[in-house]
C-alpha cells in the first residue's frame, strides 16, 4: 500500500507511542523509570497484583527499542468507581494528583531523561534528530490526559496548555465526569459538552478512546478541533465495546486523524479474559491484523500508528507473548515488511503518521 502525498515518511527505523502511562507508573505503581525494566522487576518480585513484577516500560528499554516519542499521560479518576491507584473521591484530588504527574515529566527534563514538545519548532527539531538517529537526545513527550475528570472548570483549559498539556480524553473505563466511558452507554455530561469548545480555544487535541458509542460520535460532531485515537483496536475483529466500530474507524479517518494500535491482549485476541487468559498464542502479528484493517477501510497507510498502552495497569501477562519489553515494539517494523508494506508506509505506520497528525495540530512558530 502506498499512503497519500504529504504523509511524513523521512527516516525510517524509529517509532512514536502514543500512549504510555509513565507518571502514573512513577507515582501511583512507585516505579524509578530510570531504571531498568529488570531492576524495578525484581525490585516488585515479591508483591502481589497484576503486572506486579512483571512490568515492561522503562526509559533504558524506551531507548533500546528507539522509541523516541511518545504521549505521556496524566491519569487520576474521580467518577465514584474504586480502583487502586487511580480512583479518588473528589474531582479537587484528581487534580491535584493530576498535577503532580506532569510535575514528575518537569522533573524528569530538567534531568535530561525526557523532553516535553509543547510547539511545532520544538516538534520538528526532536523529529530531525530521530530521523537523523541523534543518540543522545532524550524521549521527547507530548503531555497527554486520559479522562478529564482532574479539570474542574472548563475555563481551566487555559492553564492545563500553559502547563504543556495538548491532547485530553473525555474518559476512561466506566462513568467520568465528562463522558460515558468504555463499560458505560451514557453521552456526554454537561461539563463535556461545556469543555469542548474550551479545548478548541485552547489548542487542546481531543483523544476519542475509551469513550461510549454515544459519547464518541456526540463529541466528534460537536468537536471542530483535531481529533485522534491514541489506543485503540478494530472491533470487526475483536468485537467488544472498548474497540473502534468501522464506521469510528472511517470518521476519525475522515478527520485526519490517527488511530494507535494497542498491544493489550484483550484487544487483539477475540474472547480473551482478563484475569483469566494466558498470553500464550497472541502474538505480535495480531497487531498487524488490526493495522491491515484500518488500511484496507480507510485504503490508506496515513491514519494508523502505535498506541500501545504496555503497563497501562497490566504487565506481560496481558502483553502479546514475544513481547518481553517495549523494545520489542520494534519487531512490529519486520512484521509489517513481511505482510507487503512498502518500507515508507512501514515508517508511516511506526512514527511518520502521528508526526503528520501533530504538527497539523500546531501551527508554525513558537506557540500553538
Amino acid at each position: 500500500m502506498s499512503g497519500p502525498s504529504g504523509a511524513s515518511a523521512a527516516g525510517g527505523g524509529w517509532i512514536v507511542d502514543a500512549h504510555l502511562d509513565l507518571a502514573w507508573n512513577a507515582l501511583q505503581w512507585n516505579r524509578d523509570l530510570r531504571e531498568s525494566v529488570q531492576v524495578l522487576r525484581v525490585r516488585e518480585a515479591t508483591e502481589a497484583g497484576p503486572g506486579r513484577g512483571r512490568n515492561t516500560v522503562a526509559l533504558p528499554e524506551l531507548r533500546a527499542g528507539a522509541v523516541r516519542l511518545c504521549f505521556a499521560t496524566v491519569l487520576a479518576r474521580s467518577s465514584g468507581t474504586v480502583r487502586a491507584h487511580v480512583d479518588f473521591a473528589s474531582a479537587e484530588q484528581a487534580n491535584a494528583i493530576a498535577l503532580g504527574q506532569l510535575a514528575y515529566y518537569r522533573a524528569l527534563e530538567r534531568g535530561g531523561h525526557v523532553r516535553v514538545l509543547s510547539d511545532r519548532i520544538a516538534l520538528d527539531a526532536h523529529v530531525g534528530a530521530a530521523d537523523a538517529g541523534d543518540p543522545g537526545e532524550p524521549l521527547g513527550v507530548v503531555l497527554a490526559m486520559e479522562g478529564a475528570d482532574p479539570i474542574l472548570e472548563p475555563d481551566d483549559l487555559g492553564d492545563w496548555a500553559a502547563a504543556g498539556l495538548r491532547t485530553v480524553g473525555l474518559a476512561h473505563y466506566g462513568p467520568g465526569r465528562c463522558a460515558g466511558g468504555t463499560g458505560t452507554s451514557t453521552g456526554l455530561t454537561d461539563l463535556g459538552r461545556a469543555l469542548l469548545p474550551q479545548l478548541d480555544r485552547a489548542g487542546i487535541a481531543l483523544d476519542l478512546t475509551h469513550l461510549s458509542d454515544a459519547a464518541f460520535w456526540e463529541a466528534i460532531e460537536a468537536f471542530e478541533g483535531p481529533v485522534h485515537v491514541s489506543h485503540g483496536n478494530c472491533r470487526a475483529l475483536v468485537p467488544n465495546q472498548r474497540q473502534l466500530s468501522d464506521d469510528q474507524i472511517r470518521a476519525v479517518a475522515e478527520r485526519g486523524g490517527v488511530i494507535g494500535m494497542a498491544l493489550d491482549a484483550w484487544m487483539l485476541e477475540p474472547g480473551w479474559v482478563k484475569g483469566h487468559s494466558r498470553r500464550d498464542g497472541v502474538r505480535l502479528e495480531r497487531v498487524v491484523d488490526h493495522v491491515d484493517h484500518v488500511c484496507a477501510l480507510t485504503q490508506s497507510t496515513a491514519f494508523v500508528g502505535i498506541g500501545s498502552d504496555l503497563d497501562g495497569g497490566f504487565g506481560t501477562e496481558q502483553s502479546p507473548e514475544g513481547l518481553d519489553t517495549i523494545a520489542d515494539l520494534a519487531r512490529l517494523e519486520d512484521l509489517l515488511t513481511g505482510r507487503g508494506y512498502a518500507p515508507a508506509d512501514v515508517a508511516r505506520v511506526m512514527h511518520g503518521n502521528w508526526v503528520r497528525c501533530v504538527q497539523e495540530w500546531w501551527s508554525e512558530g513558537t506557540g500553538i
